[in-house]
């Protein structure tokens, strides 16, 4: 069964191929257009000769791993991640989200669950864009002399400069902009952010703050913009327009 043209592109990163493969033909039964890599040198080659809307990867492979490739995927391809892990890979899956992993599964995994984990992540990626987002999206967001193209994931400051922020940084400031001078917990932000519960990543949470803050703050030692909450969680302590994408 051929995917449709249009079809969403997967690529599916896996060095053992009992389950990458099935796990393809699955996807592409569903709608999807997947490829497949069976190590992070092949998912190079393959993202350098065609355009993906998601990876699925694992993180356990043999020569460069998972989280290598996938903090390349982050930094400079802003490409959506859902890590397939061991259930042993606590610590992997802590540190992939940090990174700015967007969702993991645990092997073995009902393919259904991972397919509405993917849409989801796509969601939050705007990939797929719900059909009432179109025209509420045509806007910037304007704080504290910094503008957000939220369409383009494009960030600059007072100067105009461009300024790169990862696709868990984006989600993390998209989630303060949206509320700005209220108190976000961590448990409310993982839930924007990440999309799932994950009590057990409170760290991730911080670690994305403290990269984000480097980004936004004139002094990120002394925070100024987002601050800290003692016993709270962190608020964005400025005003914030959305203006017209064309203003």
């Amino acid at each position: 069964m051929a995917a449709m043209p249009d079809a969403t592109r997967v690529l599916v990163v896996d060095d053992e191929a009992a389950l990458r493969e099935p796990l393809s033909d699955y996807l592409v039964r569903q709608g999807f257009a997947a490829a497949q890599a069976a190590s992070a040198a092949e998912a190079r080659a393959r993202l350098a000769a065609e355009a993906y809307d998601i990876v699925l990867l694992d993180i356990m492979m043999p020569g460069e791993d998972g989280l290598s490739l996938c903090r390349h995927l982050i930094e400079a391809r802003q490409l959506p991640v859902i890590f397939l892990t061991a259930r042993g890979e606590a610590t992997d899956r802590i540190v992939g989200l940090e990174i700015g992993a967007d969702d993991y599964v645990v092997k073995p995994f009902d393919p259904r669950e991972l397919v509405a984990r993917i849409r989801s992540v796509l969601r939050r990626a705007s990939r797929v864009p719900d059909s009432k987002a179109g025209a509420a999206e045509e806007f910037h967001y304007l704080f504290d002399g910094w503008r957000l193209d939220p369409l383009r994931r494009r960030l600059t400051d007072s100067e105009g400069a461009v300024v790169s922020i990862s696709s868990a940084e984006f989600r993390l400031l998209v989630a303060f902009l949206d509320h700005p001078r209220q108190v976000l917990d961590r448990d409310r932000l993982l839930d924007m952010v990440q999309g799932r519960e994950a009590h057990l990543f409170d760290r991730a949470v911080d670690n994305q703050i403290s990269r984000l803050r480097r980004k936004v703050e004139r002094d990120s030692r002394n925070p100024e913009l987002i601050q800290t909450v003692w016993g709270g969680g962190y608020m964005l302590a400025a005003e914030v327009r959305k203006v017209p994408a064309d203003g």
